[in-house]
C-alpha cells in the first residue's frame, strides 16, 4: 500500500472513531468535535481516561500498536463505568466496536478521578505482561535485536554459536513493513512451526536517520533477498514472496558499497581496481589441497584441533587431503605438520552458470568487474546488462519490466536506460567457498539492511550438537564485533561492575533498614 493510500485509512479509521465516540466526548465534558480531528483526539482522550499521552506516539508504531490498542479500549470502557470481565472481553473482541455500541445504546457517567489500580489479579498481571512485552518490543524493533550466528559464513570472524546484539539505530532504525506479526519472533512461531506474521497489509518503507552509512568491509544484518521459503522451518515446494522485513535475516561483510566496481581475481577481491584489504579481525578462509608423503601417519584430530580446523577438513583421497576452510593461520601452521610436502590453494577455474547473473563465464573465485547500483544514478540497458539489473527492477523497485527481442520496456515505455531509486550493497562471507552470497543471487537493497552486530555476550561451542556438547567460549563472551586489534573480552570487567553494584545495594539497603529501625 502507497502512502497516500495508508493516509486515506487513516483518516477513516480516525472518522469511525469519531462516530463511534463523541457522545462519550460530551459526557466527559469536552466537545464533539474533539473525537474527529486525528492525533488531537487522541491527546484528548488520554486525558479523558488518565493515561499518559504519549501513548499516542505508541499507537503510530506497528506491532506495539496491537498491544496497545485493546488496553485503551478497556481503559475507555472502564471510565465510563463499564468494568465487568463481559464488557472488558466484548471490547477485545469486537475489536473496540464495543465502544460504539456504548455511546449510542446505553447510558453511562463518567467517571473523572476512577480508580487506576486493575480490578482483579487476572486484570493486573495481563496489564503488567502486555507493557512489559511493549517496551521489549520497542527495544526490539528500533534499538538491539539479539542474533545467533547459525551458519559458517563468515568463520573465523562470527563463530557458529556467537550470540550477539545487532544495533538497529546505527544505520537507521527501519519501521516494521509487516502490522500484522508476533512480538519478538521472526517470520516463524516457534514450537507450532508456523507464519508469524499476516502478510497483508503492508506499510510503506521508512528508516529513520542513520548514525553511520555502511562502510566496505563492514559485517551487516540484512534481510536474505532471494528468500523465497515458506519459513524458516520448511523447505521451498514452491516460490513464496515473503514481505521484505520477514525475509530471513543473514549476516555477512559488505564487500562494495553503492557506486563501487567489484572484481574477484584468483579469489581475490578488487574494488575500483585496487586489492580490498580486509581489518584485522577479518579471518577470510579458502579451500586448500594438501599433499602428503602418503607413509607419514597424519592425525586428523590434531588437524582440526590444534590448528583450529572446524569445517570440511580431512577428506583423504590417495596421496592428498582437502580442507575446504583454512584461515591464513592455519596455512601457516600446517606446513610443518611432518609429512606435509605441499599446500596449494584451491582456485576455481570452470563455470558456474549459478553464480550471479548466470549469464557469464564465471565462478566463485574469478568473477566481474559488477558495477554496484547507486540511488540517482543511471546505467545502459541492454540485453547485455539487463540481467544484472533485471531482479532490481521488477522486484526491488517494482516496474513492469517487459522484454521482446531486442526491445526492452519499462512501465510501458521503450527503455534504453534506468536509473535507481535506491542504494544497492554487495555482500560476502570470509568462509569464501562456503558461504551462500552476493556471488549467487547478487546485490542487497538498502530497505532490506536490519542492522549492525556490535556486540558478543555469549558464545557456545557445539551449539547445533546437542546440549551435552556445549561448551562456552569464555574468551568471545563480551567482545566487541567490530573496533581495531583482536577481540577482546570485557567479560572479567562486567563481573567486577555486577559485584560492585550488588555490594552497593547491599550496603544501602543495610544502611536504609538501619535508619527504619532508629
Amino acid at each position: 500500500m502507497e502512502i497516500s493510500g495508508w493516509l486515506l485509512f487513516i483518516l477513516f479509521v480516525q472518522l469511525i472513531h469519531g462516530i463511534g465516540t463523541w457522545k462519550l466526548y460530551i459526557k466527559a465534558g469536552r466537545k464533539a468535535w474533539e473525537a474527529f480531528i486525528p492525533v488531537y483526539n487522541g491527546i484528548v482522550l488520554m486525558q479523558m481516561i488518565n493515561r499518559p499521552k504519549y501513548w499516542i506516539l505508541l499507537l503510530f508504531i506497528p506491532v506495539i500498536n496491537l498491544f496497545l490498542f485493546p488496553i485503551i479500549w478497556i481503559e475507555t470502557l472502564r471510565t465510563f463505568g463499564k468494568k465487568s470481565t463481559s464488557d472488558m472481553l466484548l471490547g477485545v473482541f469486537t475489536l473496540g466496536f464495543y465502544i460504539a455500541y456504548v455511546n449510542y445504546m446505553q447510558e453511562v457517567t463518567y467517571h473523572e478521578k476512577r480508580d487506576l489500580k486493575a480490578p482483579n489479579k487476572t486484570m493486573d498481571t495481563l496489564g503488567s505482561l502486555s507493557f512489559a512485552i511493549i517496551v521489549a518490543t520497542l527495544v526490539h524493533t528500533y534499538f538491539i535485536q539479539p542474533f545467533t550466528i547459525p551458519t559458517s559464513s563468515l568463520e573465523k570472524s562470527l563463530l557458529v554459536g556467537d550470540f550477539l546484539f545487532v544495533s538497529k539505530f546505527h544505520y537507521g532504525a527501519r519501521t516494521p513493513m509487516t502490522p500484522i506479526a508476533a512480538p519478538m519472533v521472526h517470520d516463524t512461531l516457534p514450537f507450532v512451526k508456523v507464519k508469524s506474521y499476516a502478510a497483508k497489509p503492508q506499510l510503506p518503507y521508512f528508516r529513520f536517520p542513520a548514525l553511520q552509512k555502511i562502510e566496505r568491509n563492514d559485517i551487516v544484518v540484512f534481510n536474505w533477498p532471494a528468500d523465497t521459503l515458506y519459513h524458516m522451518y520448511k523447505a521451498a515446494d514452491k516460490r513464496y514472496d515473503k514481505p521484505i522485513d520477514k525475509k530471513t535475516n543473514y549476516v555477512k561483510r559488505c564487500t562494495a558499497i553503492p557506486g563501487d566496481k567489484i572484481e574477484i581475481k584468483d579469489g581475490i577481491i578488487f574494488i575500483n581496481g585496487k586489492e580490498s584489504i580486509l581489518p584485522e579481525r577479518a579471518k577470510p578462509q579458502y579451500s586448500y589441497k594438501v599433499a602428503w608423503d602418503g607413509k607419514t601417519q597424519v592425525n586428523l584430530d590434531y588437524l582440526a584441533k590444534e590448528l583450529h580446523i572446524t569445517d570440511g577438513f580431512g577428506q583423504i583421497a590417495n596421496d592428498t587431503l582437502i580442507f575446504s576452510a583454512l584461515p591464513n593461520e592455519s596455512v601457516e601452521r600446517i606446513k610443518n605438520v611432518p609429512g606435509i610436502t605441499k599446500v596449494e590453494r584451491i582456485i576455481h577455474k570452470e563455470t558456474d552458470k549459478t553464480i550471479f547473473p548466470g549469464t557469464k563465464a564465471w565462478n566463485v573465485d574469478n568473477l566481474g568487474p559488477i558495477y554496484i547500483p547507486e540511488a540517482g544514478k543511471t546505467v545502459e540497458l541492454n540485453k547485455e546488462t539487463l540481467p544484472f539489473y533485471k531482479k532490481i527492477i521488477s522486484e526491488y523497485e517494482g516496474k513492469d519490466l517487459k522484454v521482446t527481442g531486442d526491445e526492452i520496456r519499462i512501465d510501458g515505455k521503450v527503455a534504453t536506460s534506468y536509473t535507481f531509486e535506491q542504494d544497492y550493497y554487495w555482500m560476502m562471507g570470509d568462509n569464501r567457498h562456503n558461504s551462500l552470497d552476493s556471488r549467487y543471487w547478487g546485490f542487497v537493497p538498502a530497505d532490506h539492511i536490519v542492522g549492525k552486530p556490535i556486540f558478543i555476550w555469549m558464545s557456545i561451542d557445539g551449539i547445533n550438537d546437542g546440549i551435552k556438547n556445549w561448551s562456552i567460549r569464555w574468551d568471545r563472551l563480551f567482545t566487541t564485533v567490530s573496533g581495531t586489534g583482536q577481540p577482546q573480552s570485557y567479560f572479567k570487567y562486567f563481573l567486577f561492575a555486577l559485584a560492585g553494584y550488588f555490594a552497593f545495594d547491599y550496603f544501602r539497603n543495610k544502611k536504609k533498614k538501619k535508619k527504619e529501625d532508629a
